[in-house]
């Protein structure tokens, strides 16, 4: 079945296996959690906003649970948006290349990818945990700030599964194309 949220004829979807399929099932229900969230976060900003204009009475700490919800929400559409090759990508140089080297400008650039998300996953779990041995909490509702901080690493680890798995089918595609084996 076709997702009409993948660009077939860019992207390599039509190719993923069982494990790209899993991802891709994983990273689209994070991001529709992230995307609640996010609209949840509208629906408490416009409530207040009117509340402060109209009555004087704005959500007690809102700036606080924009703040640490919006930077877990934020971290749900990356695995997402690297699947269905909803990347920014600047082509501009690479157009008239042949087929394999797009595919290993790719494959590099998912490798890459994973690595950063590697090392954002980890520097956010030593963060999270750094705050919690510490008890920071936020100054107004005196929430924990280690949870939402530690609830942003499973968006990281999924970004880097996803890039490494991109990387992957990438570097395979640039091999075939060369007329090289891959085993």
């Amino acid at each position: 079945m076709h997702d009409p949220g993948i660009d077939t004829a860019t992207c390599p979807s039509k190719e993923f296996g069982p494990i790209g399929k899993l991802l891709v099932a994983t990273s689209k229900w994070l991001a529709i959690a992230g995307g609640l969230v996010l609209v949840a976060l509208v629906v408490m900003s416009v409530v207040s906003i009117v509340g402060r204009k109209l009555w004087s009475a704005p959500v007690p700490g809102d700036v606080e649970v924009l703040q640490l919800c919006a930077a877990f929400a934020s971290s749900t559409f990356f695995a997402w948006c690297h699947l269905t090759c909803g990347d920014a990508k600047v082509d501009f140089f690479t157009n008239s290349l042949p087929r394999w080297a797009i595919d290993t400008l790719d494959g590099v650039g998912s490798l890459l990818l994973a690595g950063m998300a590697v090392l954002l996953g980890w520097r956010a779990t030593v963060g999270a945990l750094s705050v919690r041995l510490y008890n920071e909490t936020s100054t107004i509702l005196a929430w924990p700030i280690w949870i939402p901080q530690i609830l942003m690493v499973p968006g990281f680890v999924l970004l880097a599964a996803s890039g490494f798995y991109m990387a992957a089918l990438s570097l395979r595609n640039a091999c075939s194309s060369t007329g090289r084996s891959v085993r």
